[in-house]
């Protein structure tokens, strides 16, 4: 595959940059011609049914999948442009530029707490065992769970393993954090803390973008809202707009349960 250079680095407060993206799984185009920006401290939720392309959209920007066509950049440096991939040392760099937190947790099961958290923090960043442990204590602590840090992820329940699957993220120090229904395994009693946890991020100017099923929740966070359908952005827009306020006819139908509440 052909590479690009990259000796531009771009001086705005533009994190992402995604423009005329796509993707194809075999014949299947399921992301089609999509284009948005993020600003620093920017939060953008992104909402739409299930299979219409959103976790596709964001395993793409953290270079899980390939994009078939299209320019992604991050903090100016581009991962593709039109359609062809930087070098592999620079896509490594670009990569340690965003965390990704899944729906499904993704912590190692024969690891502690304490060595989920750290374990990237050596290998990647080359930290020291003393400073990746002060930094996931701190960033234990920044979770209210300090007191598991020698607990394995079996021993948590559902809403603690996210948080460690977080604090493993922001360890790691990104310029954007991503969440791919960070509530979707969640039973519905624990999927407060994890609000809380993600709306305390956004007070502190964190960058993130967030996939979500919770549309309350996505009007409150949000700087800005797109909703996704069949693999393009219907609507968006400012997020009490587009939730309460939907123009097309395809967003209204998706909201109707939800504003019927």
């Amino acid at each position: 595959m052909p590479t690009i250079n990259n000796d531009t680095k771009n001086n705005t407060d533009e994190i992402i940059r995604v423009d005329h993206l796509q993707k194809f799984f075999g014949l299947l185009e399921v992301i089609k011609n999509i284009s948005f920006t993020v600003r620093r401290g920017e939060v953008l939720g992104i909402i739409g049914p299930s299979g219409s392309g959103k976790s596709t959209l964001l395993r793409t920007i953290c270079q899980l999948e390939e994009a078939t066509g299209g320019t992604i950049s991050v903090c100016g440096r581009d991962i593709v442009r039109d359609g062809v991939y930087s070098g592999k040392e620079e896509l490594r760099e670009i990569g340690l530029k965003v965390g990704l937190v899944f729906q499904n947790f993704n912590l190692f099961p024969h690891l502690s707490v304490l060595e989920n958290i750290t374990e990237a923090q050596r290998c990647v960043l080359g930290k020291s065992k003393e400073e990746a442990e002060a930094t996931a204590y701190e960033l234990l602590k920044k979770m209210g769970l300090e007191e598991k840090a020698a607990s394995y992820p079996c021993q948590l329940s559902g809403g603690q393993q996210q948080r460690v699957s977080i604090a493993r993220a922001l360890a790691l120090k990104p310029e954007v954090l991503f969440f791919d229904e960070p509530t979707s395994a969640l039973d519905p009693e624990l999927t407060g803390e994890i609000l809380s946890v993600i709306k305390a991020l956004a007070r502190e100017k964190m960058t993130m973008v967030v996939v979500t099923h919770e549309m309350a929740f996505a009007r409150d966070i949000s700087d800005h809202l797109i909703f996704i359908d069949n693999g393009i952005i219907v609507e968006q827009g400012n997020p009490e707009d587009v939730i309460n306020r939907p123009r097309e006819e395809r967003t209204k139908l998706f909201l109707k349960r939800f504003n019927e509440n």
